[in-house]
């Protein structure tokens, strides 16, 4: 079983497809009687199902991956198994970088380190020895760690992940996931100071791509369009390669997909002649790994990111209509408020409509692990923060809770406001607004750290320092566009002396948004949408829940044209009238006056 998250993050395209486990049970499948994944993997109804699974089934050997921010639910899940008296196994980046850590508990037998395809499979054969490349275990009191595994040279000769075996998610199973996973690759030729992917799997290696293109055609559905994320460290390292795939699958018809990759600006501009293929086979996003706009903090990162690269990679992705998400880490050691504050500037000015800012997370294992520990940098060690949303980290001249508002700060201001400028009445306006704010308050709930209070403190001092500068956002519509018949006035009211005044204003047909701290003698007209209790109603809403409903959003908008058989489920559920019952009262909330 892969160990959960300690809080789910909104974003369904990080929601697990077990394709590590499924490497792992391809692996022994000729080597054992039965392979089971416990059902409910994704959520708090784990445990359960587990614990009954152990009751009414022979189990000999439980084998548990685990990322840093899972390692909590996978000591969880392994004292569960030892009051079984079962045999333990954990493998995955948290074990590969700290197995001692792993093996204080008792709960746990052995580790395994690195890659796990053959040390896994050796394990089941033999059981814990010397002969075991990769392996972690105790004997006679001590630990025992054999000699490091061997990288496979040739992937190819890896079988295809046991997809069959994936339990039933939001009334998807086997292989018929809407969101769905491959990895055509392993390892990365670069090393950056924040990845783990070097110790994990070394140098990069490529699967041939008939090879890809094979596992490919078992997930394509003609009818039915999935999210197929390409999820290698770097898709187009080698760009003959990444072509040929795509030639494959356009002459075998493989195109029914909604593909998001992630790779490197300067990849994305070696690969320009190909960009019409890689639309054409559905790729729809890339991510780009852009970090920082400060030259001395990428050095530092070993993050080799040309901004002429950025900005040519994204203007050839735009004419090619692909769509691009920068990725950015806030909270290097280095970095000072007044630097971090140009994140969502320099964001806006390379011409992104989408970006994600991330707190730097020094995961075990990473370079840049030690070097915070080695500054004294690292202020909490509780691994169930470590999900690149909570600052766990402390910088130079930034404490954590400086950093979270940093956090907030770079989502607030980078925002265009544009879907707000759009809206043509003051109902209309508070909708997008309290989407926005429910949005932000669904990421900082991956932080469980934080009160409610805390939340409100945060966003709100977040927004007093973005409204400092008093910015503006205009926007321009054609004539024939409805026009504002008078001002739209609404407010964020938050902590104690924090008001946020938004106002927009029409003439003639360009739109402009004004955003200010409120002085003592403002207006009170209009609605005023208050921070606490849009927190509280965050805290509502699980992100189990939260999580089916992006989950079926997802399906929804690559299969616009069976809005039928989508929606049904949806409107079904009482998930959605609860989320909903939320909502609408928010937005009524906002227009009552006190």
């Amino acid at each position: 079983m892969e160990a959960p998250p300690a809080v789910i993050t909104p974003f369904p395209r990080y929601i697990t497809d077990c394709i590590g486990i499924c490497y792992l049970a391809a692996a022994i499948q000729d080597d054992v009687d039965s392979i089971v994944i416990p059902e409910n993997y994704y959520n708090d109804a784990l445990y359960d199902s587990f614990a009954l699974l152990l009751e009414t089934q022979p189990v000999d050997l439980v084998a548990i991956s685990s990322m840093t921010g899972c390692f909590s639910n996978a000591l969880r899940l392994a004292a569960l198994a030892q009051r079984k008296g079962v045999f333990v196994v954990m493998g995955g980046f948290h074990p590969t970088a700290r197995p001692d850590e792993v093996l204080a508990n008792a709960s746990v037998d052995a580790v395994i380190v690195g890659e796990g395809d053959v040390s896994f499979r050796e394990l089941v054969r033999q059981g814990p020895c010397k002969e075991v490349s990769g392996l972690v275990y105790r004997e006679g009191g001590g630990l025992v760690s054999t000699d490091p595994a061997m990288l496979i040279r040739d992937i190819d000769t890896i079988p295809f992940p046991l997809r069959s075996l994936r339990p039933l998610r939001y009334g998807e199973k086997g292989e018929n996931y809407t969101i769905d996973t491959i990895y055509t690759s392993r390892g990365c030729p670069w090393n950056c100071s924040f990845c783990a992917n070097e110790i994990m799997h070394g140098r990069w290696r490529g699967r041939s791509p008939e090879n890809v293109v094979e596992e490919i055609a078992l997930l394509h559905d003609p009818v039915k369009k999935k999210l197929l994320k390409i999820w290698d460290a770097n898709f187009l390292t080698n760009i003959n390669r990444a072509e040929a795939i795509c030639d494959l699958m356009l002459e075998r018809g493989l195109t029914n997909f909604r593909i998001m990759t992630e790779t490197r600006a300067r990849d994305i501009v070696r690969a320009e002649h190909m960009l019409d293929k890689l639309y054409r086979i559905g790729l729809r996003k890339v991510g780009l790994g852009i970090e920082s706009p400060n030259e001395q903090t990428l050095a530092l990162m070993n993050k080799k990111n040309a901004k002429d690269d950025i900005r040519t990679a994204l203007d050839l992705l735009r004419k090619k209509g692909i769509g691009a998400e920068g990725y950015f880490v806030i909270g290097h050691y280095t970095e000072t408020m007044k630097d971090t504050m140009r994140y969502p500037e320099f964001a806006k000015n390379l011409g992104l409509r989408q970006a994600l800012f991330m707190s730097m997370t020094p995961y075990p294992g990473t370079r840049i692990f030690n070097e915070y520990r080695d500054e004294d940098l690292i202020s909490s060690y509780d691994w169930d923060l470590y999900n690149n949303f909570c600052p766990v980290v402390t910088t130079r001249s930034m404490d954590t809770a400086q950093l979270l508002r940093m956090l907030i700060y770079c989502n607030i201001a980078f925002s265009g406001y544009g879907s707000m400028l759009k809206r043509t009445s003051l109902g209309g306006v508070v909708v997008v607004l309290l989407k926005d704010l429910l949005q932000l308050c669904f990421l900082l709930r991956a932080n469980t750290s934080l009160s409610d209070e805390e939340m409100v403190s945060a966003l709100s001092d977040a927004f007093k320092l973005y409204a400092q500068s008093e910015p503006v956002h205009s926007f321009s519509r054609q004539s024939q566009g409805k026009k504002l018949s008078a001002p739209v006035r609404l407010a964020i009211e938050g902590a104690t002396g924090v008001t946020v005044d938004f106002i927009i204003e029409q003439k003639d047909d360009s739109r402009t948004l004004r955003i200010s701290n409120r002085s003592g003698t403002a207006s009170r007209s209009g609605a005023v949408i208050r921070l606490e209790n849009v927190v509280a109603a965050s805290g509502t809403i699980s992100m189990s829940s939260l999580m089916q409903l992006l989950y079926r959003n997802e399906l929804y908008r690559n299969n616009r044209g069976h809005v039928v058989s989508q929606m049904m489920p949806v409107v079904a559920n009482s998930v959605f009238w609860n989320v909903l019952r939320r909502f609408a009262s928010l937005y009524l909330d906002s227009f009552r006056k006190q």
